[in-house]
């Protein structure tokens, strides 16, 4: 907005920033991040949180807006700034969401998950009544500044965790990105992502593999921002996580437990002989070598079938099932008889 640049930068008002940032990223880069508004003059309150599945609630959303309020933030030209992973980005948006109706946030993501799931999407939300994202709404960012840099800082356990996202992506819409991850998965996890010079073999990897995952994502939400339509191919992955994640936390991490839900919807589609044997196997292998669970002794029958009812209830009466019908294609579908699912477990749990 030309009026709103002019106030900036004529010095008739000084500039102010509201960030919260992860307490593990603000040890590691809140150092920088505080000198970077103090060479800037911007006036500024950096409230650093634990924020992990287990504190992601509407008691720390409260905590944000009581400080956002304390430090009198204008709602329309002082976007509040989230600086960290996935849960740090939700619970963020949501207060943002809340405060005065709709203030605007920007997402700072840290993590491979958050870099390329959400930051994308509009979504918002907290953990209620031990169900995941319970509480929530569709508010997206004013923008989503994406840097990889921040991706060298975290575990190699986490880098894995990201890229069952991006996997999500490739065997949903994308040959290219499967063949990518299967081809050059171990380098990406040895060099968390970073763009290296001198590494022809492996071209810019990181930053094809992170672009396409992107778009992706990108070409499922953007039409569908609000999921006025249920059908969804993104929610591949998500039918059985949820309920494990919550059930075994904080075993698991978030996309290892959308791999899990994943590798046993790729026996789903072998069983309804959707994908060959060896497609297959090529996916399962795929996973492992990605360093992502393809099991859990949570992910019990029992689970599978309570995920499964919860499903129904979330989607209109419709499992919506998004199945592998190829390596890079899918489709979704409302007629997997139990047997059928019976059978794909027995083979998943003997395997």
């Amino acid at each position: 907005d030309p009026q709103q640049l002019e106030v900036a930068t004529s010095g008739k008002k000084r500039l102010r920033r509201f960030i919260v940032i992860d307490e593990v990223v603000d040890e590691l880069y809140g150092s920088k991040v505080r000198q970077y508004f103090e060479e800037n003059d911007v006036q500024h309150k950096i409230l650093a949180l634990p924020t992990t599945e287990e504190t992601k609630s509407m008691d720390l959303v409260l905590n944000i807006l009581q400080e956002v309020q304390n430090f009198s933030i204008d709602r329309r030209t002082e976007p509040i700034i989230a600086i960290g992973g996935g849960v740090c980005l939700d619970i963020v948006g949501l207060a943002a969401s809340l405060y005065r109706r709709r203030t605007p946030y920007i997402r700072v993501p840290t993590t491979l998950l958050s870099y390329v799931d959400a930051s994308v999407g509009a979504k918002t939300g907290v953990n209620f009544l031990q169900c995941k994202n319970k509480l929530g709404g569709y508010t997206p960012p004013v923008a989503s500044f994406l840097d990889r840099s921040f991706i060298q800082s975290i575990p190699r356990r986490h880098i894995s965790n990201g890229l069952g996202e991006i996997l999500k992506m490739a065997l949903m819409k994308h040959k290219g990105l499967f063949d990518l991850l299967k081809s050059h998965g171990k380098y990406l996890l040895d060099t968390k992502f970073q763009s290296c010079s001198g590494s022809a073999d492996h071209g810019d990897a990181a930053l094809q593999t992170t672009r396409i995952a992107i778009e992706t994502m990108l070409e499922e939400l953007a039409p569908n921002l609000w999921e006025d339509d249920l059908d969804r191919l993104v929610d591949f992955g998500h039918l059985i996580s949820p309920e494990l994640e919550m059930r075994v936390l904080p075993s698991l991490m978030h996309g290892e437990a959308v791999n899990i839900d994943m590798a046993f919807m790729t026996y789903v589609a072998h069983a309804r002989g959707l994908l060959s044997a060896g497609e297959k196997e090529q996916i399962i292998q795929c996973m492992r070598g990605l360093e992502l669970p393809v099991w859990h002794g949570g992910c019990s029958w029992a689970l599978i079938k309570t995920a499964l009812r919860e499903r129904l209830k979330h989607s209109g009466g419709q499992p919506r099932m998004p199945l592998p019908t190829g390596l890079g294609v899918a489709d979704i579908f409302n007629d997997t008889s139990e047997e059928t699912l019976e059978r794909a477990y027995k083979l998943w749990v003997r395997d």
